[in-house]
């Protein structure tokens, strides 16, 4: 039976590893002798790859053309990438191992998939271990490696890619992108209830880090429409003074600027519009709160293919420079606003809040005939237990 389970997450790059650990955190918590541990992967490698890891930020915050080339070079050098961090945390990840005695081991990073399998195959360890995709659909062949026992993907899409790496269709599964659950608990708000003479309430934002061109957007949106702007600038605690000298001092009460904030999911179900880059992670809160999004921007690499994903099924629509923002807040409140009621339907229509609960459902019955002895049944399921947010 799985008691403990390993979760190999990461704290620093961006906040989505981290959120996805958490949704999972809240699901595995609530069932009787199940431990989790989760553990920042970086950390297993010293403060050498924790710098590594610590230096997302500021690389995608101030170089998106060097993080292209980081991206294409790993993804074409997947032995070395797996081979270089599989030495770095090598000696920590058996110490860890040796501590927590884990029955299972969940990756949400793809830099611990290959590095970690390496590690286990060579010291001939068996323990089962799964992937879980922490991107929509422009994956890294790092999160693609046959030899774990299974992928969770987020979508058919990422389920095609893994396939088109060389994982055999039968060890993927499609169980959705998992949200923290504060995330469903708000009121939906009625479409109808949107008019064109009443101004609108809209959040810019851009995931943990907090780039893009938030005060020309704002300015924009508040001297062309008269809408109501709340910023959420991130970490990036430079942008947020200067958002607040400027900006504030302009507009007054148009205008609010926090920094990284734990509420997000309130300013989020807020909002009649949330424009955001093309993190996975933000999207599908947005989505979950059912907030119309206007997607600003995509880092290359993971996020590229992520625009047209939410086009797609109609969970957003894409302005792609400053230049459009203004044909494209036209498009959204035209026709008494048809193009914002389409995508909360579309919204409502796509959204499972029981995803972080299916996946750790799965998680927890994989045992079986696979992992256990002969005659050795193993069910677990949450379908029947009581909590509370």
């Amino acid at each position: 039976m799985i008691k403990n389970i390993l979760i190999i997450s990461s704290n620093y790059t961006g906040h989505g590893h981290k959120s996805i650990t958490e949704s999972l955190s809240e699901k595995f918590d609530i069932v009787p002798d199940v431990k989790i541990h989760v553990v920042d992967g970086f950390s297993l490698g010293g403060n050498t790859l924790l710098k590594v890891g610590k230096m997302y930020g500021p690389i995608t915050r101030n170089s998106e053309h060097l993080w292209k080339i980081i991206w294409d070079i790993t993804s074409v050098k997947v032995p070395f990438v797996n081979h270089l961090i599989e030495m770095k945390i090598r000696t920590k990840f058996l110490a860890l191992l040796d501590k927590v005695k884990p029955d299972l081991i969940l990756t949400v990073h793809p830099n611990f998939n290959g590095s970690i399998l390496n590690i286990l195959e060579k010291s001939d360890i068996h323990i089962p271990f799964v992937t879980l995709i922490a991107d929509l659909i422009s994956i890294t062949p790092l999160w693609a490696d046959s030899r774990a026992d299974y992928i969770i993907s987020p979508t058919k899409e990422a389920k095609d890619k893994c396939i088109e790496f060389g994982v055999p269709a039968n060890k993927i599964k499609v169980l959705g992108f998992p949200v923290r659950e504060r995330f469903y608990n708000h009121q939906s708000k009625d479409a109808e209830q949107y008019s064109p003479s009443k101004p609108l309430n809209c959040l810019i934002m851009s995931g943990g880090e907090g780039v893009g061109h938030m005060g020309k957007m704002a300015k924009t949106l508040i001297e062309t429409f008269g809408f109501n702007i709340t910023i959420v600038a991130g970490r990036n605690e430079k942008l947020q003074a200067h958002l607040k000298k400027t900006l504030v001092k302009k507009y007054g009460d148009k205008v609010k600027i926090y920094g990284f904030t734990r509420n997000i999911q309130d300013l989020i179900a807020n909002s009649d519009i949330a424009f955001v880059r093309s993190s996975p992670n933000v999207m599908m809160e947005a989505v979950s709160c059912n907030t119309p999004i206007v997607i600003t921007g995509a880092l290359p690499g993971q996020e590229a293919e992520n625009p047209r994903f939410a086009e797609k099924y109609h969970l957003a629509i894409t302005c792609d420079s400053m230049s459009d923002l203004v044909p494209t807040i036209n498009e959204l409140l035209d026709n008494n606003v048809a193009m914002l009621k389409k995508i909360k339907k579309s919204q409502q229509q796509f959204v499972d809040p029981q995803i972080p609960e299916n996946i750790v459902n799965f998680i927890l019955n994989i045992p079986g005939e696979d992992f256990q002895p002969a005659g050795v049944a193993h069910e677990v399921s949450l379908n029947n237990i009581n909590y509370e947010s």
